[in-house]
């Protein structure tokens, strides 16, 4: 098994660091980490630095440093337009989406969204899609942590926006007639992915994007959940794109 990744706000400069707070209690007391067990620093932008534990202490651990890299940003980047879900729908797609490789995650209140984020309870929201992704991006021992986009969220107005600027544009839909697997991908650039909420995307949306050069594509024959759409065409996508 691979060693456990914790962030950090900075990788440390010296050979030797005290993983403290949070990561430190999560490395000490929930993992429990042994001396001599290896473990990984990130910083969620690139950067990893492989290290070995020399002292436990109540909720810390003392390491010393060994190798350093610095991973590029991925280039084209994945962006999902994720339609607000009801339930906990939302956070698993989140969870699933950042393990599957995506580099940006976008919440869209879109009009047959059942959820509606407005005031504290959005921001609220928006934070615990974002602490879902930073999970996710440990266990999968990513070095790039995903950006959870949002104020707290996306307007069909915004979202038609960053559309019509992205490198390429799709949007998962039953009735279309081109396929994911076929499309044309660009070399560099973002490549925006839009995912409907429970209700689906309505009509007047699919004609505003389509305005904006998006692309309605399907998956195949069957008609995925929320949740998972994303998940299958980011795997479709990293799988083209020779992430994978």
């Amino acid at each position: 098994m691979s060693a456990p990744l914790f962030l950090v706000e900075s990788l440390p400069v010296g050979s030797s660091f005290t993983l403290d707070g949070p990561e430190g209690h999560h490395a000490a007391t929930v993992q429990r980490l042994r001396v001599g067990e290896a473990l990984i620093l990130a910083d969620g932008r690139g950067g990893t630095a492989h290290a070995e534990v020399v002292t436990v202490g109540k909720g810390s651990v003392d390491v010393v440093l060994n190798e350093r890299t610095s991973e590029a940003a991925a280039d084209p980047r994945l962006v999902v337009v994720q339609g607000i879900a009801k339930g906990d729908r939302g956070e698993l797609a989140v969870q699933a989406m950042t393990e599957t490789g995506v580099d940006e995650i976008v919440p869209w209140a879109a009009s047959r969204s059942v959820t509606q984020w407005r005031g504290d309870r959005g921001f609220k929201a928006r934070d615990k899609w974002a602490a879902t992704a930073r999970e996710a991006a440990k266990q999968a021992r990513r070095s790039w942590l995903p950006r959870v986009a949002g104020e707290p969220d996306c307007s069909t107005k915004q979202v038609t926006a960053r559309l019509a600027e992205a490198s390429a544009a799709f949007v998962l839909h039953e009735e279309a007639t081109e396929r994911l697997t076929t499309a044309r991908l660009p070399d560099a650039g973002e490549i925006v992915l839009v995912v409907g909420p429970e209700g689906g995307i309505s009509d007047a949306e699919v004609t505003m994007f389509r305005e904006a050069g998006a692309v309605p594509v399907r998956l195949g024959s069957a008609v995925l959940r929320t949740s998972t759409a994303g998940v299958a065409a980011l795997a479709v996508l990293s799988a083209r794109l020779n992430r994978w």
